[in-house]
């Protein structure tokens, strides 16, 4: 993973988005990502930190029916997974969100499916309504919603950075998620671990 060429600081017009950190994505959930639970300790300090500069904090989940189409007794590639309402759907229990952040429900119907945050959502006005301008992005899987959601940021404008410590992959086929990264940063996003991200001046 490179660094960008330029250092990254904190500023308005910033906000982190955390993608699905969802109980059902962590270790003993139904489509659990290993080493899911990883991304929490960096999201958190980084939720703390952009909340003390005011900078929004969005989290998406999916937020399924419990006959939704990706599950496979309707033909999915998936197992039940964030049942809409049940444990497995919750944010892990050690996330710090604050109260302050924009919760983004997607898959919230039978029959259409959502890996992006974006996808079926009303995420990107609500970023437009807040002056967002750059997203840092992490969260789970990195094959799958975090790389869609970094695809579907970049074809809407934003500048996106996506946070290297605080995302992990499935990796149904091996490489998926190194081929996943490498595709975002073709696509134009810029990679960094979120330490390296500086406070404003």
């Amino acid at each position: 993973m490179h660094s960008p060429a330029a250092p990254i600081t904190l500023q308005p017009g910033d906000a982190l988005v955390i993608v699905d950190v969802q109980n059902d994505f962590l270790p003993g959930g139904s489509l659990a990502v290993p080493q899911g639970d990883e991304v929490v300790a960096p999201l958190n300090a980084l939720i703390a930190r952009c909340t003390r500069l005011r900078l929004p904090v969005v989290a998406t989940r999916d937020w399924h029916p419990p006959d939704h189409c990706s599950f496979h007794a309707r033909g999915g590639p998936w197992p039940p997974h964030c049942i809409a309402g049940t444990p497995g759907a919750a944010f892990a229990p050690a996330l710090a969100l604050p109260a302050s952040a924009t919760i983004v429900s997607k898959a919230v119907t039978t029959a259409l499916d959502a890996y992006s945050g974006f996808g079926g959502t009303d995420l990107h006005d609500r970023l437009q309504a807040a002056g967002v301008r750059r997203l840092l992005v992490g969260g789970l899987a990195t094959d799958y919603c975090v790389l869609n959601t970094v695809r579907d940021g970049l074809a809407h404008g934003y500048d996106v950075i996506l946070l290297t410590d605080a995302i992990r992959a499935v990796d149904v086929a091996p490489g998926d998620g190194r081929r996943a990264i490498d595709d975002m940063t073709r696509l134009g996003a810029r990679t960094i671990a979120s330490a390296a991200i500086g406070d404003p001046a």
